[in-house]
């Protein structure tokens, strides 16, 4: 589903990506973990064409998406659905709208099949009849689960979670893993998921990768993670404060 090959990013002088080679199968969900600013969001940009690498190649169902120009990327897009930390809902918008969005934009459903389409989505995350509900009225998991239903709108192939469990009490966090494990069942998409969550990475991959000074320095099943010799990796998943990673403050 994705190939990633010999991907290098850099801004000015920070280089970000140091040729990164991936590849993510069908209906995987594929994790990657890594220290805040260590380039996780930068590498979901590029998969999603937002940014271009500075070198290699990124293909997304065999097609090289570096090679593509504005109008295939934006088809390209409607292809993958996108959960972006801390949901990022139109405040302005109802719920029916901010699920609604992608679809009036980029299909010529009428109405009534718009409105069918929102409620089987908002019954897919457990949130049937709150349609006329404004952002501010949720509570931070009903916002990540509105995001989600957002994503799967145009029946994505790909869907991307930037941090899906970040500002979440552990009971909430525990109940979007579970959200994010049966939409995988239910919908048969290929996820990636980024974050430096342990314990969400662990209930929702199949397999982790972890990002360290822009390289992949280890990617394996979660029980494999969990019983790495990799002193960065030991460190990083068991939060310890000694150790080759240095803590920024």
């Amino acid at each position: 589903m994705i190939k990633v090959i010999d991907v290098w990013k850099r801004f000015d002088e920070l280089e970000v990506l140091k040729g990164i080679d991936i590849d993510i199968q069908d209906g995987e969900t594929f994790v990657i973990i890594g220290q805040s600013g260590s380039g996780k969001s930068v590498f979901l940009k590029l998969l999603i064409g937002l940014l271009k690498p500075d070198r290699g190649k990124i293909f997304i169902q065999g097609k090289d998406i570096t090679e593509m120009n504005t109008r295939q990327l934006n088809k390209l897009r409607t292809e993958f659905g996108m959960v972006f930390q801390y949901a990022a809902l139109f405040d302005s918008l109802n719920v029916f709208e901010n699920v609604a969005f992608s679809l009036m934009e980029h299909t010529d459903l009428d109405d009534e099949n718009i409105r069918q389409r929102v409620q089987e989505c908002l019954k897919l995350v457990g949130l049937e009849g709150i349609e006329e509900k404004m952002p501010a009225e949720l509570s931070g998991g009903m916002k990540k689960r509105v995001a989600i239903a957002r994503a799967i709108a145009l029946n994505p192939k790909i869907i991307l979670y930037d941090e899906p469990t970040a500002g979440l009490d552990p009971v909430v966090a525990s109940s979007i893993n579970k959200l994010i494990k049966e939409l995988k069942h239910k919908t048969r998409t290929t996820s990636v998921v980024v974050t430096h969550d342990m314990k969400s990475a662990y209930e929702v991959g199949d397999r982790i990768a972890m990002l360290y000074q822009g390289k992949l320095i280890e990617i394996g099943t979660p029980q494999e993670i969990q019983s790495t010799s990799n002193s960065v990796v030991r460190q990083f998943i068991n939060g310890e404060s000694e150790g080759p990673i240095t803590a920024i403050s």
